[in-house]
């Protein structure tokens, strides 16, 4: 069982993230939150990492909902999508599937919130 869905497309680094941000504004997202492995991991590290992009992503209608439904779940909050560049130079889009993740939390109300939040983020791949 996979715990994210993805697509490989073909095009920039930086022209994907723009593409995934516009799907995701399409889908009711906003972008929260963006982190840069690649330059955090340089600074902190000084290492070398391919461009990867955490994109924290949020439906505030959608997380409203579960925050009634779960108090703690803010943990979980927003649903990361992620940009990477694979060393072939491939391009892939991944988001993690919210069904997976809230499996852990044994709360009833919260399932119906993340199929269609589940729903919401398959299309943004989709259509990426």
């Amino acid at each position: 069982m996979s715990y994210y869905f993805s697509k490989k497309i073909d095009v920039p680094f930086e022209q994907a993230i723009k593409k995934t941000t516009a799907a995701l504004k399409q889908e009711g997202f906003g972008v929260l939150t963006e982190i840069d492995i690649k330059s955090t991991l340089k600074e902190k590290l000084d290492v070398d990492f391919k461009k990867y992009r955490i994109l924290g992503a949020c439906n505030p209608g959608y997380a409203h909902k579960a925050l009634l439904a779960e108090s703690h779940i803010g943990l979980m909050l927003p649903c990361n999508v992620i940009v990477q560049e694979h060393d072939n130079g491939e391009v892939e889009v991944s988001a993690v599937d919210p069904i997976i993740s809230m499996q852990a939390v044994e709360n009833e109300d919260l399932q119906e919130v993340a199929q269609q939040v589940r729903d919401l983020l398959e299309k943004v791949i989709e259509h990426i």
